[in-house]
């Protein structure tokens, strides 16, 4: 009997063709993007993002790599959802006219609901749609967006199953991905409601919206990938003016490069009791009670980066810009001229602004805008309070990793409870 080896990566090779989506952090967690040739259907409660997300994977495939694509909707109609990515800067009418899409809208007309169900069931007018408007544009994906707008016309429901398994086998055959979003009923066994996923669907995106200590968290599953390997878990998502957001905790594996350069923190007494100062990619936890000089510390290094020339960003979660500009006067630092020379961004938010997902995303954006040297985020303690003790250690994975990513130099400062102090330099154990 041959010896089982394990694999030396932990993102096994796909085996399956892949087509990239474009979302932000879903084709990590896809292992590479979704099957080629095959059905996936996105499931997930009212309010989920479900129309948002193959929206997006529409806008990406069409008006950024030049597929063309059909979008049948069952639910809203096709104006009013043109309308509605039309505020994500996503131009489906552009589109439309330019002959790269083509909404077919088969929501119902409450008007005449009564007249609705006539005659025996029969889905055979939409695959004949479906099939005519891709050939016109030469259209390599299909979406069938609210199914659950098609079940609830129909009082055989098993009859619907079989005809919308025909529609996607014969587009699947055609060479065509489909896309297929339908609702989840919260603490459901099953994952869509009239359980379409076992009929049609070789893959399964389940997203979730959730209350925990009211603060709404989303997060995205691969519930099944048939015949290759995904991510397993779920993982905390944001909808930002841009599209969805997925935070991908997996990418952080511990494998970045590590530097043996020492940085000036700012302070010679500092530099001292270092050895030399800390290492260019190093992540600083300065931990104390209210008025024993974290802000003061934090501050002295980001004078100590802007002196040199390095770009510096400043994140404040407890005092507002002018505070902390009066601060550094204070002690002989000078944050406005080091701003007007583009050596220094200061941004300060309260952290019930946004959710954890919400700050991270903006984190990232404005480290990939300014590309600072040093990072001061004063102080992470205060993110404590806005979500849960594993959320927040979530939190702090995924940010120390992003920024150990790309060697970027962080101090972090967190309020002890406490002069004496506990188990932990924080509460939660960072």
């Amino acid at each position: 009997m041959s010896e089982r080896r394990i694999p030396n990566s932990l993102t096994p090779s796909p085996r399956l063709p892949r087509v990239e989506t474009g979302v932000y952090g879903l084709d990590h967690i896809l292992h590479g993007g979704l099957p080629a040739d095959r059905a996936t259907l996105v499931v997930g409660g009212s309010g989920s993002g479900k129309t948002l997300l193959v929206c997006e994977i529409v806008q990406r495939a069409v008006a950024d790599r030049g597929e063309s694509a059909v979008f049948i909707t069952f639910e809203e109609s096709a104006d009013d959802l043109s309308r509605n990515v039309a505020t994500l800067g996503w131009d489906f009418q552009k589109l439309e006219a330019d002959d790269r899409l083509r909404m077919v809208d088969a929501s119902p007309k409450y008007e005449a609901e009564a007249d609705m169900e006539a005659g025996e069931f029969d889905l055979s007018g939409i695959l004949v749609q479906a099939n005519h408007a891709a050939e016109e544009i030469g259209a390599s994906l299909i979406v069938l967006d609210g199914l659950s707008g098609l079940f609830q016309q129909f009082s055989d429901i098993a009859a619907v199953r079989r005809g919308l398994y025909r529609i996607v086998t014969r587009l699947k055959v055609a060479g065509r991905r489909v896309l297929l979003t339908g609702e989840r009923i919260p603490g459901s066994r099953t994952l869509s409601r009239f359980g379409v996923e076992d009929y049609v669907a070789d893959a399964v995106i389940v997203l979730r919206q959730t209350l925990a200590d009211e603060h709404v968290r989303r997060t995205v599953q691969i519930h099944k990938l048939r015949g290759d390997s995904h991510a397993q878990g779920a993982y905390p998502f944001a909808i930002t003016n841009q599209g969805l957001y997925i935070i991908a905790l997996s990418e952080v594996d511990l494998r970045q490069d590590s530097e043996v350069d020492r940085l000036n923190f700012g302070s010679k007494a500092f530099d001292g009791m270092t050895g030399g100062g800390v290492f260019r990619d190093s992540i600083v936890l300065i931990a104390g009670p209210t008025g024993s000089g974290k802000t003061l510390l934090s501050t002295t290094f980001a004078n100590g980066g802007f002196k040199q020339g390095e770009r510096v960003m400043y994140f404040g979660f407890e005092e507002s810009e002018q505070q902390l500009r009066r601060n550094a006067h204070s002690w002989g630092m000078d944050f406005p001229t080091a701003e007007d020379n583009g050596l220094l961004r200061v941004v300060c938010r309260y952290p019930e602004s946004a959710g954890l997902e919400g700050h991270m995303i903006s984190l990232r954006e404005a480290v990939e805008d300014f590309e600072p040297k040093r990072i001061v985020i004063d102080s992470i303690s205060a993110l404590e309070r806005i979500a849960n003790v594993r959320l927040f250690r979530e939190f702090v994975i995924g940010l120390t990793g992003y920024l150990k990513e790309k060697q970027i130099c962080a101090v972090l400062t967190s309020t002890s409870s406490n002069l004496s102090g506990g188990d932990s330099v924080t509460e939660q154990h960072i």
